[in-house]
């Protein structure tokens, strides 16, 4: 089909609104390892979880074989609001490029949160809802997911605690705000408040947080306060799951105007977002039905992929909670204050890790002003602003149509978009002032923090 046919924007009806998550574990010849009891060792089931997560969600964590879980309609409704969301064929921007490569995005900022957060926020909140729980905990970096969860829950009627990256708390007060709107309660992290942020507190004196002390927060929290769980905006299994719909949506354009991309590029801090974009493509891949180039782009001062070890590590700094096998700088690792606050995680998602260590995908770091450069280019031609955590994704894609006019190739190259970055005006502010800097860990740095992952049998 000719180009000039396919659309600025593709849209799908709602009545092609995906009625299933696609599970890429099922077609994974390699599982990801199971989460471990640090105590014991031993993998975690169903009874050892529960005090944790809801019962619903663990059975979705722990299932690696359902390829297909159909989505419940009250959530199918949800989604109506904002979906399915446009997939876009950014022609101004292949144009002021002069690439032959076709560029697509697809799209996830056109709703209140302003990423792709919310079709996990609100899965996760109803399984609590029907599990008659009175509330949620959660962390939140840049604030993407604390804002997602907190519409989730107003819609339910849950209660819902979020700790907040002090960084990202300072840096972005009017994100907290929107999530007080709609009801959360928002705490800066590492806070006072809690056993293990007291003791955080007192390790790292003046520390600006990470994900994984908010993590910590918000775990305790839940497992000492009747009626609670904890929900995760990334790396876990159920998260990825749900995102997956960002994936089935973009086929389905895709498909309708018989395009195949040649790469498919996310922005990589826990997973969610990328694991949620190349879920059904992958799964193509690993059946042997098709074959694509897949490229993970994350923070050069969190490089958890290109730059951490493949090892079971804790998911949180205050380590309470499970192992995970993961690609990881180690739970100890706070990395500086860059502006991509939902990039700043010490580890990735254990299914996008194996699929990783198994040769599937590719990843690369990049320097946090190249991204702001790639943003204003792509702001100044596309007329949306991006968060900068998207942004890690549009500097590949940028990178990658460059190299294709270079080499005169064709190549279709498709990312993903995942947010808006309306609330992220002072990262802005610091690149256009010439006060952004580029913080990349040393060596040293990174081993100090390596020496202090987890002894668990096997793992050098």
């Amino acid at each position: 089909m000719s180009t000039e046919k396919i659309p600025y924007k593709i849209y799908l009806s709602e009545e092609e609104l995906p009625r299933t998550w696609y599970n890429v574990r099922a077609d994974m010849k390699t599982k990801p390892a199971p989460l471990l009891n640090p105590g014991t060792g031993q993998p975690m089931g169903y009874d050892d979880l529960r005090p944790v997560f809801c019962d619903e969600l663990i059975r979705q964590e722990l299932d690696n074989d359902t390829r297909e879980i159909p989505i419940p309609e009250e959530i199918r409704d949800f989604y109506k609001m904002y979906r399915p969301a446009p997939l876009v064929r950014a022609y101004c921007l292949e144009k002021k490029l002069g690439t032959p490569a076709k560029i697509y995005y697809k799209f996830e900022g056109n709703n209140t949160s302003g990423s792709h957060k919310l079709n996990s926020a609100i899965a996760q909140a109803y399984y609590a809802k029907q599990q008659r729980l009175k509330g949620v905990t959660t962390e939140t970096g840049a604030g993407q997911w604390g804002t997602a969860l907190s519409m989730a829950c107003a819609y339910l009627g849950l209660d819902c605690k979020v700790y907040m990256v002090k960084c990202s708390y300072e840096q972005k007060p009017f994100r907290r705000e929107v999530m007080r709107v709609y009801g959360a309660s928002v705490t800066p992290s590492p806070s006072p408040e809690t056993e293990v942020g007291r003791r955080i507190l007192a390790e790292h004196p003046g520390t600006t947080g990470s994900l994984g002390c908010a993590i910590s927060e918000a775990v305790e929290v839940a497992t000492t306060t009747p009626g609670y769980r904890y929900v995760l905006g990334s790396v876990l299994n159920q998260v990825l799951l749900h995102q997956s719909i960002i994936g089935v949506e973009t086929k389905t354009a895709l498909d309708k105007y018989g395009v195949k991309p040649d790469i498919i590029i996310g922005c990589a801090g826990g997973g969610s977002n990328l694991g949620g974009l190349i879920s059904p493509f992958m799964g193509q891949k690993l059946r042997g039905e098709a074959d694509y180039r897949f490229i993970a782009v994350e923070p050069a001062s969190c490089p958890s992929f290109t730059r951490g070890r493949f090892a079971y590590d804790f998911c949180d700094t205050g380590m309470v909670c499970p192992l995970a096998k993961m690609y990881t700088l180690g739970s100890n690792f706070i990395p500086s204050a860059n502006h991509a606050g939902g990039l700043r995680y010490h580890g990735m998602s254990p299914v996008l890790a194996q699929l990783y260590h198994d040769g599937l995908m590719e990843a690369v770091a990049v320097e946090q002003t190249k991204v702001f450069e790639a943003a204003e280019q792509f702001a100044r031609v596309e007329g949306i602003l991006p968060a900068p955590e998207s942004s890690h994704a549009i500097r590949v894609a940028i990178d990658e149509a460059l190299r294709c006019k270079e080499t005169g190739e064709e190549k279709t190259i498709l990312f993903g978009l995942t947010g808006t970055g309306y609330f992220d005006m002072v990262a802005y502010e610091k690149f256009h002032d010439g006060t952004m800097t580029d913080t990349i860990p040393t060596n040293a740095e990174l081993e100090a923090s390596f020496a202090r992952l987890p002894k668990v049998p096997g793992q050098s």
